[in-house]
């Protein structure tokens, strides 16, 4: 399974042959509603056609959109057909809402109030169905580029450790692992392969697409000319941080030569990106802040009800933002007011009993964060970056976690990269497996990517991910 790379994000190809097709699907869809519905009524049907591009394209627009939000254009989606049909379900009736009420604001054009309905209908049956078809072809060698990993040790052992489950391994199939000289042994040896003459040769005669090279340690050596040769002719190369960094959207950084950070691409900070993004964050919160304020509201309401009127609504923590520097950020009080007495910080954890029953709700749905809002307009965050941490867990984390500061070069988030791969992180060792997904975020921030995260984000919400 190829992949392309936009905007510095890597996209599988497949999805996206899949989201071409699915926006022919809703488009004709609304046309072959419209002759469903006027199938008595031809003239009216005529009389229709020249008009029905705009209700055709409003929902080709919106529902692929309303799918990303839903998470199902996501490479290593795990769910079964009853989770895919019913996110479907949902893109859907969220998209015929927001055309609905698009079209109710220009009382002047006439989309055809009966169409819609039976376009909608036809849709969720043809994309489940393709939906369906395309979850047995995707996982079928067919699609998936064939790797031979240039390496055993400790960098390759990685691969199997990290990406066992099917929906890890839908962009690739490793082959084998060959051994280098003077390399310590860390993979299962039943899957070594033994290379005789010219490494092309072999690439070519067992249909090799690429080869990642993971040299676990310096003493081993690499056939740089044989690799070389391998890449003019045809067959790719890469080392297996940027192998993980398309694959898996981390930077490894406990197999990290500090040499491989200096020189790849990634980083790049300037004050025209800097503004870009201020604008998004403006635009974003407003917008934002318009849709949740019902909700926001019934917060305010539920906290009262539940620990009476003189209960405080938010509370507020300092947090470590860009260039280290200290801010409070604010949310709605989920805890107790009692939750740290001794005023040390504590990790949260599952079922904590700190939290309240309003608590244990507005954290599953991530309302309490609404209130960092303010956080963003104020500048101190942004909505897309990884999150802040307490100056005493910041203060231990680096110690433990290599390039950590690193994370401090942007600003912090209401939700980042890390919050849509990586669970609630509520110990060091989480936090060291999100270092490697804001790791990748802060080589890799663009607006696109922000867009794609904010979106996503929304899957985060209506189906608890990661809460805690």
């Amino acid at each position: 399974m190829a992949r392309v790379r936009v905007f510095k994000s890597y996209l599988k190809t497949p999805f996206l042959i899949l989201l071409a097709i699915e926006v022919c699907v809703i488009f004709f869809a609304v046309y072959s509603a419209a002759y469903l519905r006027f199938i008595n009524s031809p003239n009216q049907f005529f009389i229709l056609v020249d008009d029905l591009w705009q209700l055709a394209a409003m929902l080709a627009i919106t529902t692929p959109v309303a799918m990303l939000a839903t998470g199902l254009y996501q490479g290593n989606i795990r769910e079964g057909m009853s989770g895919i049909l019913l996110r479907l379900f949902i893109s859907l009736l969220a998209s015929w809402g927001i055309v609905t009420i698009f079209f109710y604001l220009l009382p002047n054009v006439d989309f055809g109030r009966g169409i819609m309905p039976i376009a909608q209908l036809q849709s969720f049956f043809i994309i489940g169905t393709l939906r369906a078809i395309f979850l047995e072809l995707v996982d079928t060698e067919t699609f998936k580029k064939r790797i031979l990993v240039y390496g055993a040790g400790q960098s390759a052992s990685i691969i199997d450790s990290k990406l066992r489950r099917k929906a890890d391994r839908r962009t690739f199939n490793i082959v084998g692992y060959v051994l280098l000289e003077k390399q310590d042994l860390a993979v299962d040896e039943k899957k070594l392969l033994t290379v005789s003459g010219s490494l092309y040769d072999y690439a070519e005669l067992n249909d090799i697409d690429e080869i990642v090279v993971a040299k676990s340690d310096m003493k081993s050596d690499v056939p740089v000319d044989e690799l070389v040769e391998c890449k003019f002719r045809g067959v790719a190369v890469l080392d297996i941080m940027s192998f993980f960094e398309r694959e898996v959207g981390q930077i490894r950084i406990d197999i990290m030569d500090p040499k491989w950070l200096v020189f790849s691409e990634g980083y790049y900070q300037s004050d025209i990106k800097d503004g870009i993004k201020r604008i998004f964050d403006l635009v974003a919160s407003f917008a934002i802040l318009a849709l949740a304020s019902p909700f926001m509201i019934l917060t305010i309401i539920a906290i009262w009800i539940e620990e009476g009127f003189r209960a405080p609504i938010f509370y507020n923590q300092i947090r470590v933002g860009k260039n280290a520097s200290e801010y409070p950020v604010y949310k709605f009080r989920s805890m107790r007011t009692d939750a740290e007495q001794k005023g040390k910080a504590v990790w949260a954890s599952k079922e904590d009993s700190r939290v309240t029953r309003v608590g244990n709700f507005i954290r599953k749905t991530r309302i309490d964060e609404l209130p960092q809002i303010y956080n963003v307009l104020n500048g101190t965050m942004s909505f897309v970056g990884p999150r802040p941490e307490r100056p005493e867990f910041v203060k231990e984390l680096a110690k433990e976690i290599p390039y950590y500061h690193e994370r401090h070069l942007v600003k912090p988030g209401v939700t980042g990269w890390a919050q849509l791969l990586y669970p609630y992180g509520a110990s060091a060792k989480d936090s060291y497996q999100k270092q490697l997904f804001d790791m990748y975020y802060v080589k890799n921030k663009s607006l696109f990517l922000d867009l794609l995260i904010l979106l996503q984000t929304v899957e985060v919400v209506l189906f608890g991910k990661g809460a805690r």
